[in-house]
């Protein structure tokens, strides 16, 4: 398995889940609850060290500490504080299958998760999904999607995005070519040639496919993707080029719009902060810093507040300005 060394949460030492069950219960004992315990416990602790807190927690009080935090706390800290302690190889899974249920379909989850997770993570996800819920993820998507987003999505799936393997530069010009026809070229734009190649080629032979349909067309393949398609499929299409581009920085990107001008998404905020906590957030956090001249840090610092604001800052780890 990969390991991921750029997260900003790793494991805490030295660690005694014993002790901080007895501590997570003190501070939730009684009248009032002791915030500030539970959020350093839970934000400076690695998914893994959580699960054993929880575990212990169980055993010393016969208690789950889930149903505790969610009984004792409330709004966004408690839906941040429950996210931390979904054990990490369910967190997607569990997104996803809040994304699809009931009314409406959250088509922002369902690009998010699949357009930026590794083919490793999807095959995962597909798992995971089908021994929790019992349910098939592609027959639960396909239910509730349509028309050329529901095959994008369906591609992705798939999780059969060919090898990084030298590039094959006649490929790369193939490609280019065929993605400027179905583009630029004709009336009504050749959407099946979008989601096949962007869908299935390597990560390295896109990033060279861009690079050559910027030079056959003059435009970056985001502009065409911008007039050409609209709605779900454009927004589909656009992550998994900013993906292929650079994870992190789509990311960066997802982080920064989520607290962009009036009211926060915080359901994104919180998905995008736990989620790559241990995986690549302070490569996200860099290109945070490059894109958009502020840092992480002081962005959360403006546009929360309260205890949500102090355990997001903590899992941020740190300012970079």
């Amino acid at each position: 398995l990969l390991q991921y060394t750029r997260g900003t949460v790793t494991a805490f030492a030295p660690f005694d889940a014993r002790a901080d069950a007895e501590a997570l219960r003190k501070a939730m004992k009684g009248l009032g609850t002791d915030e500030e315990t539970v959020l350093t416990i839970l934000t400076t602790r690695n998914n893994a060290q959580r699960q054993e807190i929880a575990s212990a927690f169980k055993t010393l009080f016969g208690r789950d500490l889930v149903d505790d935090l969610k009984s004792e706390l409330t709004g966004k800290f408690e839906t941040l504080m429950v996210s931390l302690m979904r054990p990490a190889y369910i967190f997607d899974a569990h997104a996803l299958k809040h994304a699809i249920k009931g009314a409406g379909t959250n088509e922002k989850v369902l690009t998010e998760i699949l357009a930026s997770r590794t083919p490793a993570e999807v095959q995962n996800i597909k798992q995971v999904y089908l021994q929790e819920y019992e349910a098939n993820l592609e027959d639960k998507i396909t239910g509730e999607t349509s028309g050329h987003f529901q095959r994008l999505l369906v591609v992705l799936l798939q999780a059969n995005r060919d090898h990084d393997a030298g590039v094959d530069e006649a490929l790369v010009e193939q490609d280019a070519q065929v993605l400027f026809r179905a583009g630029e070229l004709k009336w009504g734009t050749d959407e099946e040639k979008f989601i096949t190649i962007l869908g299935t080629r390597s990560i390295s032979h896109l990033r060279r496919v861009f690079d050559k349909y910027m030079t056959i067309s003059g435009f970056q393949i985001e502009e065409t993707i911008d007039r050409e398609t609209s709605g779900d499929l454009e927004k589909l299409l656009l992550a998994v080029v900013k993906c292929v581009r650079s994870v992190p920085a789509y990311f960066a990107e997802t982080l920064y719009y989520s607290m962009k001008g009036a009211g926060t998404d915080d359901d994104t905020l919180i998905r995008v902060m736990v989620s790559r906590s241990e995986v690549d957030l302070l490569d996200i956090r860099r290109e945070f810093r490059k894109n958009f001249a502020k840092s992480l840090y002081q962005t959360i610092q403006k546009d929360t507040s309260g205890d949500y604001r102090k355990a997001l800052l903590l899992l941020c780890g740190g300012d970079d300005d």
